[in-house]
């Protein structure tokens, strides 16, 4: 990635701290992992992957649709969206490092009736402009597509560029649907989607390298569904985003181990799909995890406990999640095992809780 914009706007760069991050472990046991890590694509070593799948599918869709324009504050390079600007210059537009600026232009754009896709990091939308995005976008009903890199943990650069709170800052914005992609499958797959759709949408965003993982299931996304990815009897793993991955990965290690999970993702946050969420709840003698790359607070599972009491539905119910915390900078994988969201880590939590 090199020094880009990231690296140099107004945020610090603790980059000290990956490296005694990554020092914990012995040499001999673990390989030792660079600074580069921090900003490593959260694949697996010879996972498949798409390159830059939002921009692809953006700068496609743009071609049947000339209504779409982009926006970056910024950031193109690293949203993708510097895919859809080569493709289409004249409906590119750079507003800077102005993030309450690159919204309020959107909703202008929107009012105009363009169909504008903003796109900035998500810490910067869910925390610099959310008043913008509130009374300019959220209160107005606008056709604006708010989508954003760097969700929950998937930089180490530490907690100003970790969006470890953006679904609950974003959940209780009325008019706003949310949505968070499991892979590149579904990044391709949402972008037409969340474009058909009127009104308000925020996106969170894989970027650059994507891993590939639902094509093995023949997965179609829909707006508001969930969707059961594998079935079993002694566990049900509700996921969303980059946790499905991680589900589906934990789920084949524990059958080795005999234990049979089943994973329901969730793509669409807002709104929740209630009825599939309870339907495979109410299954008897399994135990219930949601998993999410996002804090404790105010995510998938608590939306997740909230529907299930209000239903009379009391299953035994665990949460796989971020801290209520500031999380550390330093190597995504060393962080991933700290925080509980790597496949390893996720396993072994299950087990504990069976």
């Amino acid at each position: 990635m090199g020094c880009g914009p990231e690296q140099t706007r107004r945020r610090q760069n603790p980059m000290s701290n990956a490296t005694n991050t990554t020092a914990q472990a012995p040499t001999a046991l673990k390989k030792k992992l660079t600074t580069s890590a921090m900003i490593a694509s959260i694949a697996a070593e010879g996972q498949a992957t798409r390159s830059a799948p939002f921009g692809h599918a953006l700068a496609a869709l743009a071609d049947q649709r000339p209504e779409i324009v982009g926006l970056s504050a910024d950031l193109s390079k690293y949203t993708d969206l510097h895919i859809f600007a080569k493709a289409h210059p004249q409906r590119f537009y750079q507003m800077g490092m102005a993030e309450q600026l690159l919204m309020s232009a959107a909703a202008g754009m929107a009012r105009e009736g363009f169909v504008p896709f903003a796109t900035t990091y998500a810490v910067f939308a869910s925390r610099r402009a959310y008043d913008f995005i509130c009374m300019a976008i959220a209160e107005e009903n606008l056709n604006v597509k708010i989508v954003c890199g760097l969700p929950g943990l998937t930089t180490g650069y530490g907690p100003s560029h970790q969006a470890t709170d953006d679904l609950a800052i974003f959940r209780a914005m009325p008019n706003l649907m949310i949505v968070d992609p499991c892979d590149a499958l579904e990044i391709e797959q949402a972008v037409p989607a969340i474009a058909a759709h009127q009104g308000p949408v925020y996106m969170r965003l894989l970027r650059g390298n994507v891993p590939l993982v639902l094509d093995e299931y023949g997965y179609k996304f829909e707006i508001g569904k969930a969707k059961t990815l594998r079935t079993g009897n002694e566990v049900l793993i509700i996921s969303t985003g980059l946790m499905t991955m991680r589900a589906l990965e934990a789920a084949k290690a524990l059958q080795a181990d005999g234990v049979d999970v089943a994973v329901l993702h969730v793509p669409t946050i807002k709104p929740l799909d209630e009825q599939t969420i309870l339907a495979e709840a109410r299954k008897p003698g399994r135990l219930v995890v949601t998993a999410e790359n996002h804090s404790i607070i105010g995510g998938l599972g608590e939306a997740v406990a909230t529907v299930l009491l209000r239903n009379g539905v009391t299953p035994s119910f665990r949460q796989i999640a971020l801290p209520d915390a500031f999380l550390d900078a330093g190597a995504l994988p060393t962080l991933h095992d700290r925080y509980g969201i790597s496949t390893q880590a996720v396993c072994a939590q299950i087990k504990g809780w069976l």
